[in-house]
């Protein structure tokens, strides 16, 4: 099969396409033909050997952690889909991630993608979109008519952490570039600030919650912007533990754990038209087509999922 990998940690130039064999499965696993994957931050971070510690894989490492595709066969203990179903996972990642024709997946990590759900953008969905849930819905709990704050909204978490909060009734603040302030009101947006102009916490007061997706200074200044009890995860920083009592909040960093079941809720979501993608950019599986996707995912600056098309 076709992958791109990498042999060495550093730059795009460390990306390489090459022949690889087929992946096994196990008895209680997949083998997913897959057709889309995306792009995330922690690709590249990964590949620069940032997460090397952290995510300490053996080379050759294929990257990728979001998959979307057809089921070519399935292991002997497979009870809930079948060879030709329509799926979209997290796959459980160690050496084999998605940049590649064919990845093995848990069963307990798939879910079924709805009918009218094209495979690009059932490939945005498995990183971003479970991140989003798990910091709003599983640690931050939230509910009907709390304020939210959602920190670089147009990016790939806040795009749908935007849609997931309005989905719960809650009310939306999100930072964004001017350029970005009608897409971010178009994903349901309540309030945008403009973080290249103003202060965004000298602005908003008694929020319930922040979904930190930046980091830096922007982690610090978030504790202000909260009531008593309110709560904050961040994805980009480890929040101070003496700040969050001086506050009297909640605080947290938040990793993702796959869970086919939530991302089954969020397909939901989607055929309920509550949860719409956000496909920005696509690119092909090959050298040439990951190096260019890295150089935009490294910007920072892309809206919405930079998707990589496989079939």
């Amino acid at each position: 099969m076709k992958a791109v990998i990498i042999e060495n940690y550093g730059g795009r130039e460390q990306l390489k396409e090459s022949e690889r064999e087929v992946p096994a499965i196990t008895e209680e696993q997949v083998l997913l033909e897959i057709h889309a994957t995306s792009i995330n931050p922690i690709d590249w971070k990964l590949r620069e050997g940032y997460l090397k510690e952290m995510l300490p894989f053996d080379f050759p490492i294929i990257l990728g952690w979001d998959a979307a595709g057809v089921i070519t066969e399935v292991g002997s203990k497979i009870t809930d889909f079948n060879v030709g179903d329509r799926v979209f996972a997290r796959p459980a990642t160690t050496n084999q991630g998605t940049y590649a024709e064919f990845v093995p997946v848990d069963q307990e990590l798939l879910a079924k993608m709805p009918d009218e759900m094209s495979y690009e953008e059932a490939a945005a969905i498995p990183l971003a979109g479970l991140t989003a849930w798990q910091c709003l819905v599983d640690f931050s709990e939230i509910k009907k008519e709390e304020k939210v704050l959602i920190h670089a909204g147009a990016g790939g978490v806040g795009n749908f952490a935007i849609q997931i909060a309005k989905h719960f009734g809650a009310y939306v603040a999100t930072t964004a570039s001017k350029e970005n302030e009608e897409f971010v009101k178009s994903l349901g947006a309540d309030e945008v600030i403009d973080y290249k102009e103003q202060d965004f916490s000298e602005v908003l007061t008694d929020y319930d919650i922040v979904l930190d997706a930046v980091g830096g200074e922007v982690l610090k200044k978030s504790y202000k912007v909260l009531k008593q009890g309110g709560r904050l995860v961040s994805i980009a920083g480890q929040p101070e533990e003496e700040e969050a009592k001086k506050y009297n909040v909640k605080a947290g960093s938040h990793w993702l754990e796959p869970n086919g079941r939530q991302l089954q809720q969020l397909a939901e979501l989607y055929t309920a038209g509550e949860l719409k993608p956000v496909v920005g950019n696509t690119f092909d599986l090959s050298e040439q087509g990951l190096k260019d996707a890295h150089e935009l995912s490294e910007t920072n600056h892309a809206r919405g999922k930079i998707v990589i098309q496989v079939k």
